[in-house]
């Protein structure tokens, strides 16, 4: 196609045809063994899974399968469907897979970005009269529970020396938390992206603690046992699809940021925003230093009481030599 027939094109369509061609779809692809359907969960923060959304880049690869894109508002409810087969795949924050295992789902962690603790954050009215971590004590904080925000709360709590006892979590999620804290219901707010890079602009709150030096917001792919042990290269292949779509992130970012404010319906400044904090993030089997840093997570809500039980991370990775047997 000429670029003046490209040109004389919509805008979306150009975009469209512009991540085509930087991702590679326009030449010949090796096809993987396409499962009938590929169900696939993700968030507004999911932007790799939201670019090849957009672009159709797994439609492309995976002929014959069905693949349906769910939206969720957060990790927890996500998983859930995961676990009662309503999915095959999906990415959550650090917290919902240790809350899901611990109540005995049966999932299993395939892939990981790498840490984005600045995408994460504690936040205060502009008027409140908190000024550090230690002035939470006694304070009602909104937070979705089971989600990455409830590990930077009980990180921040910990960093206070507070009790988690001393504080009182309200459990919210996301839309509803917002509103509980524009109009004063709750004292603090525990939140991700984008949803604190809208809050940051429309409200302009004071920001009591980000995830740097606290947590390190990992985001975690995960997929159903059957999916795991039947499609092994629709796997890989969805590995190679989501970094190209990293890749198309990091070397046009106005594209993407077009992209993702056409589905999210978000600002453009918001998208911006996010992504201003958002590091590179190829996807790949899980390694040892964040299977390590995982276990972390998954001991910090048992040694709380938190999970019903305490678990071993290491038990449900895959790797690609293996498929992890549930303990």
């Amino acid at each position: 196609m000429s670029s003046t027939v490209i040109h004389s094109l919509p805008r979306r369509r150009r975009l469209l045809l512009a991540g085509a061609a930087a991702l590679g779809l326009g030449a010949p692809v090796v096809r993987a063994a396409a499962p009938s359907q590929l169900r696939i969960g993700f968030q507004k923060s999911a932007v790799n899974l939201v670019v090849l959304k957009q672009q159709g880049a797994l439609e492309r690869r995976l002929a014959g399968s069905k693949v349906h894109w769910v939206e969720f508002p957060a990790g927890p409810q996500l998983l859930e469907a995961l676990s009662v087969g309503a999915l095959e795949f999906g990415l959550t924050g650090d917290s919902p897979p240790v809350f899901a295992q611990a109540a005995g789902k049966d999932l299993l962690y395939v892939g990981a970005e790498p840490a984005k603790p600045l995408s994460s954050a504690i936040l205060v009215r502009p008027e409140a009269p908190l000024r550090n971590l230690a002035d939470l004590k006694g304070r009602r904080i909104a937070l979705q529970k089971g989600s990455s925000a409830h590990y930077l709360l009980v990180r921040a709590v910990d960093q206070a020396r507070l009790q988690w006892s001393e504080i009182v979590p309200v459990y919210l999620p996301p839309s509803d938390a917002r509103a509980a804290w524009e109009r004063g219901s709750v004292d603090a707010w525990a939140i991700w992206d984008p949803y604190y890079a809208a809050t940051e602009l429309d409200a302009r709150p004071r920001v009591l603690a980000t995830g740097q030096g606290l947590s390190g917001n990992n985001s975690f792919y995960l997929a159903s046992r059957p999916f795991v042990e039947n499609q092994p290269e629709t796997l890989q292949l969805l590995f190679d699809e989501l970094t190209r779509a990293d890749a198309y992130v990091q070397g046009s970012r106005k594209e993407a940021a077009q992209l993702i404010s056409d589905f999210s319906g978000l600002s453009l400044a918001t998208v911006h925003l996010f992504l201003s904090r958002r590091p590179r993030s190829p996807v790949g089997p899980l390694n040892g230093a964040i299977v390590a840093d995982q276990q972390r997570v998954a001991d910090a809500f048992a040694r709380l009481g938190l999970i019903p039980r305490a678990v071993k991370v290491a038990e449900i990775v895959w790797s690609p030599t293996r498929v992890a047997r549930a303990g």
